[in-house]
């Protein structure tokens, strides 16, 4: 029973950090920017190419077209939460995934987006 307590005060320290990323086709490059509230999360992408099953279909084609060897994921910049009353963290995250798309405009031939 005190391992169980262990795990679940172990859990509750790990730090959930939510950012922007971008998935990089190193054979065309082409990108696609993403956000998550879990950067942990950006495991479950990689499942969802790996199984054909990923929501974006352009990236999704290229995938299985290149393997999955042809693309790097990064993170291009974690969300510096803020310790002040009626923070929206999903607004702001929002915000910092605007603020990439326009940096690299990874739209029509320069990406997924």
């Amino acid at each position: 029973m005190d391992r169980k307590k262990e795990l679940k005060q172990q859990y509750k320290e790990i730090t959930i950090e939510a950012g922007v990323y971008q998935i990089k086709n190193t054979g065309n490059q082409k990108i696609f920017v993403g956000s998550t509230r879990n950067l942990k999360t950006l495991n479950g992408v990689l499942f969802s190419l790996e199984n054909g099953v990923n929501f974006n279909k352009k990236l999704q084609a290229e995938w299985k077209e290149f393997g999955k060897n042809a693309f790097t994921i990064e993170v291009l910049e974690v969300l510096k939460k803020k310790d002040v009353p009626y923070y929206n963290e999903k607004e702001a995250l929002g915000d910092l995934e605007k603020k990439w798309l326009e940096k690299l405009q990874p739209f029509g031939e320069r990406g997924y987006n």
